[in-house]
């Protein structure tokens, strides 16, 4: 899953859209509403991001994943997109979780950044509690003491949350390092360590970006990062392939921890 951390502008999305399509990304992913920990930076395009969403889908084939909020939006970003994001700052959201678990829509569940695995999967359950099973959990890092990355990446929750339950399991590099140039080698480490996908943000122009201008690839740099996992996933028995995507993706989950 690939694509700007925000929908700044129609040429921005086109550009990054066409780019992570053309360099075999299996979804486009933007933010439409961005949580800040600042009130006066950039918030997001809100409704007007998921039209351009909708249009970047349209031309490029690409289902989207863009995050959701509001327990009130949540029906107007499930007409736009195919998987909704819960972000790291909405994993106890309660009503969110109940909201989107009512949905229809797949849902890919980000670990707060100081939340337990377990607590991960207890939030989990309030989207299952819903009749929804359709759930990806996403391991993005959590709050460390070394300012020498944003966050710290959990590799070892991977492997862990795979034993624990039969829901996907993808890593964010991007938000975990905070840095572009750590992202490769993060990206690879979680292949390595059993992740069925990747969250990565790529920006067609990251020096301009409205947000985490300093994690974003940019395209070339996906592309070659793509390349390279062709080459590097059959050594661990992994293929690299643009599935549709699958709406029982948690339907054979375990219960072991919730």
């Amino acid at each position: 899953m690939a694509g700007p951390c925000a929908v700044e502008d129609r040429d921005q999305l086109l550009s990054a859209a066409r780019s992570v399509a053309s360099a075999g990304a299996s979804m486009l992913r933007g933010g439409a509403f961005k949580p800040r920990t600042s009130p006066d930076s950039f918030q997001g395009l809100g409704v007007a991001g998921l039209e351009l969403l909708r249009e970047a889908s349209r031309e490029t084939g690409l289902p989207v994943v863009t995050e959701v909020m509001d327990p009130r939006d949540v029906a107007i970003v499930a007409e736009h997109a195919e998987l909704l994001q819960i972000g790291s700052r909405s994993m106890q959201n309660f009503p969110l979780l109940r909201e989107v678990g009512r949905s229809g829509r797949p849902v890919l569940l980000k670990r707060g950044n100081a939340a337990t695995v377990d607590e991960l999967l207890f939030a989990a359950e309030y989207v299952y509690r819903e009749g929804n099973e359709q759930v990806i959990l996403c391991e993005r890092g959590v709050r460390g003491f070394d300012p020498a990355t944003r966050n710290l990446l959990d590799l070892a929750a991977v492997p862990v949350l795979k034993a624990r339950t039969g829901a996907p399991v993808v890593v964010d590099p991007s938000h975990a390092t905070g840095r572009a140039a750590l992202v490769p080698a993060m990206a690879r480490a979680a292949l390595a360590a059993g992740a069925d996908g990747l969250l990565i943000e790529v920006h067609p122009n990251p020096e301009s970006a409205r947000c985490d201008a300093d994690q974003a690839l940019r395209p070339d740099e996906f592309s070659a990062l793509m390349t390279e996992f062709e080459r590097w996933a059959p050594l661990l028995g992994r293929t690299i392939i643009r599935p549709e995507l699958e709406l029982s993706v948690g339907a054979a989950r375990k219960t072991e921890g919730t």
